[in-house]
Order: C-alpha cells, then sequence, then structure tokens
C-alpha cells in the first residue's frame, strides 16, 4: 500500500512554514518523492496552471492569506490542476464537511478532510482512497463524442452492465446487485460520468436505459441457473419516464428474459425526479403495479426529499455514500443517516447504504437497523462474468466477524 502511495505527486499548500515543512517531511516519509509547496492560494495556483505534469492531490489549508483554500479549490477543479483535494485544517467540522460537499459538486474527487495536527497516520489513511475504484467517490471528467460514435456504442453493446454486490446486513449474504453502465473500449473501461450526459443530451437514453435493463436481466438468468439467485437493480433516468409506454416496454424486456418484475428494482436518482410532471407520475405508479420495485436513489442529495417520498410509491430508500463514508467520525453525517434510516422506517420501505468501504462503516449501520450495504467493502462492479466469484470470495474471516 505505501509503494502505491509513493508514486503520487501531492501540492502542499500552507501557510505557516514549519507547518508547511512538517507535512513536506511526512510525505517524504511516506516514499512520495514529487512534493510541491506554496504558502498561499494564489502562489500554488501558478504554479499548479505552470506545472506540466499536474499533481494527483492538492493537500490544501483552508485559511490562507490573499486566496483562500476555498476559493483555491474552486480554482483547481474548475481547470482540472488536480485530480484529487485533501482538506487540511483546524476548524468546525460542520465547515469541513461543507467544503467537501462543494468540492466534490464541483467534480473533484475529495480524499477526505484531516484535522490538524497532521500525523503520518493520518496522511496515509486519507491518501490510501486515491487508489479506490473512481466510481466510489464520484467522478471522472466528461468526454465528448459524436452521435454517431454513441449510436454504435449501444447498438454494438460495447456499453454494458457491471454489477456491483448488495449485502444483507443481518446475515453478510448477497442479496442483490445494482447494474451500473461501463464503455468497454478496446483496453479502456470508461464510467457513466465520462459519456452519460452526451447520451442523454442526444436522445438516446431510451435507448441505453433498455439495452442495459435486457442484458442485466440476461445475467440473473444465467445466475439463477448457477444456483445464485439475486435482486436486480437498474438505474433509469427522469427522462425515460416522458414515454407513457415505458412501463410496458420494461415489462416486456424482463419477461422475455425471464425474470419476474418483483425481482427488479428501478432505481430513480432523487434530484431527476423533482419534476411533478403528471407523465412521470403516471409510469411510475403504473411500474409499481407491475409488480417493479422503485428506490429512491442519492437520498438526501436533492432539494425536495420528503416530497418525492409522499408523492411516488417508493419501495425502497438508497442512502447517498456521500453521507454514509466518514459518518462513523463526523456526528452531522451520522445523524443524516440515522434520520433517513428511521423516516425509512416509519415509511416501511427497504434502506440501502451505498459507500461501505470500512468495517467501522458497516458496524454503525448494525448498529443504526439498516438493511443493505453496497460499497468498497464489499467490493467494487464487475462484468457479469466475474460476479459469481467475487460474491464467493467476499466474506474474508475478518469480515464474517463483524
Amino acid at each position: 500500500m505505501v509503494t502505491r502511495i509513493a508514486q503520487l505527486s501531492v501540492m502542499v499548500v500552507e501557510d505557516h512554514s514549519f507547518q508547511r515543512s512538517i507535512a513536506l517531511r511526512l510525505l517524504a516519509g511516506l516514499g512520495i518523492e514529487r512534493a510541491f509547496e506554496a504558502a498561499n492560494g494564489r502562489e500554488a495556483l501558478e504554479r499548479m496552471i505552470a506545472l506540466q505534469d499536474k499533481p494527483d492531490v492538492l493537500l490544501v489549508d483552508l485559511d490562507l492569506p490573499e486566496m483562500d483554500g476555498i476559493e483555491l479549490i474552486g480554482h483547481v477543479a474548475s481547470r482540472r490542476l488536480a485530480r484529487a483535494v485533501i482538506v487540511l485544517s483546524a476548524l468546525d467540522p460542520a465547515l469541513l464537511n461543507t467544503v467537501q460537499t462543494m468540492a466534490r459538486a464541483s467534480g473533484l474527487r475529495v480524499l477526505g478532510a484531516v484535522e490538524k495536527p497532521l500525523t503520518a497516520a493520518k496522511l496515509q489513511e486519507v491518501l490510501l482512497h486515491f487508489h479506490n475504484e473512481p466510481e466510489e467517490h464520484g467522478y471522472l471528467a466528461p468526454l465528448e463524442f459524436d452521435r454517431e460514435t454513441l449510436v454504435e456504442a449501444i447498438e454494438r453493446e460495447e456499453i454494458e452492465p457491471w454489477f456491483q454486490a448488495q449485502v444483507a446486513i443481518a446475515s453478510g449474504h448477497a442479496v442483490g446487485v445494482e447494474a451500473l453502465a461501463r464503455w468497454v473500449r478496446g483496453d479502456q473501461v470508461l464510467l457513466p460520468s465520462q459519456f452519460l450526459h452526451q447520451i442523454e443530451r442526444e436522445g438516446l437514453i431510451d435507448a441505453l436505459t433498455e439495452s442495459m435493463l435486457r442484458k442485466s436481466c440476461r445475467w440473473r438468468t444465467r445466475w439463477a441457473a448457477a444456483g445464485l439467485d439475486l435482486r436486480l437493480s437498474v438505474n433509469v433516468s427522469m427522462l425515460n419516464l416522458a414515454r407513457v409506454d415505458t412501463a410496458d416496454r420494461y415489462q416486456q424486456i424482463v419477461q422475455q428474459a425471464g425474470v419476474r418484475t418483483r425481482d427488479v428494482v428501478l432505481e430513480v436518482t432523487e434530484g431527476s425526479v423533482m419534476g411533478e410532471a403528471a407523465s412521470a407520475l403516471n409510469v411510475l405508479a403504473r411500474l409499481r403495479l407491475k409488480g417493479f420495485g422503485l428506490a429512491i436513489d442519492d437520498f438526501g442529495t436533492g432539494y425536495s426529499s420528503l416530497s418525492q417520498l409522499s408523492q411516488i410509491p417508493f419501495t425502497e430508500l438508497k442512502i447517498d455514500q456521500g453521507f454514509v463514508t466518514g459518518a462513523v467520525r463526523q456526528p452531522r453525517k451520522r445523524a443524516v443517516v440515522e434520520t433517513s434510516l428511521e423516516l425509512a422506517r416509519k415509511l416501511d420501505l427497504g434502506t440501502v447504504a451505498e459507500g461501505v468501504e470500512t468495517v467501522d462503516d458497516w458496524q454503525m449501520l448494525a448498529e443504526l437497523g439498516c438493511g443493505y450495504a453496497q460499497g468498497y467493502l464489499i467490493g467494487p462492479a464487475v462484468s457479469g462474468a466475474a460476479l459469481a466469484e467475487q460474491i464467493r470470495h467476499w466474506r474474508s474471516p475478518q469480515i464474517s466477524a463483524v
């Protein structure tokens, strides 16, 4: 692990010369040879722009002269001057959490917030997150493709579902999977953040969603034949719900693959269901009538959570990984998780926590009564062919003992 950290390059931005030298010394102790420094935000911005090879990680104090750390993070995110950020500060944890949320919303991976004084152990812990699956932490820059390339990718089934396991916290057994889109282009595997925006913009989201649903159901049928009975979750866009025949088409796709609608959950991102269009509510109601489960995805990240829950017949609530990750150490995040789970219980909804990365996360969710866990602790998204093997081996002795 330390060897992987040593390969990183880090820009340290700290106005106190002694604290800056300590940070550089700790990085050197972890084997990191490419470390840069700056005494304020403006100096850091100028140096990062001038660097031909941009640093992997920005380690930044928030309270800086001339240009504070919050403004610097905004510039770094918009200009893609670093791939990830670590916030270093002794300020109010609530403020640190807000800054992390802002950075993620700007498209910058946030490895964590480290409270002063800085230690080698704290640095190593957050730097290890850099090598986690990018999808777990949210962002890779969008790429641009012409419409013909996108159409061919869908028609040739180059965009395919990979699957991330969902595990019952009470038993540790894998009970379901979420299908996540991956575009396999030769040796490259592209994530949704790199192409999905353009799929939607070009009006191809219906074709992609139906392809994902069809191929995911085929995989579920294969797993079932091999004795692996898993509930299947597939993401849908609000744009998919504009057509009145969506419910009928989805039912036909599922049944043709030999899958029951009750074994399929359609995940709708909270932010995407803000509109109260009658046609969308009609489709959602008919999907539920046909037996599909409906999950409100990324709960807590939109602006009208309670409104969505009151209007739409959801069966499941998925707690966003932004609240789950780090909740063990951050009281405000834990409060959001706890309140979400209590609300779900009162509404008789199933609960899935995303972004479960550590045994501590798992134990906290068990104490709070969450139903299912999904995240890097269990495993990253893998191809359909690799899923059964991953599920067989995910329960290492230390996890089994939880």
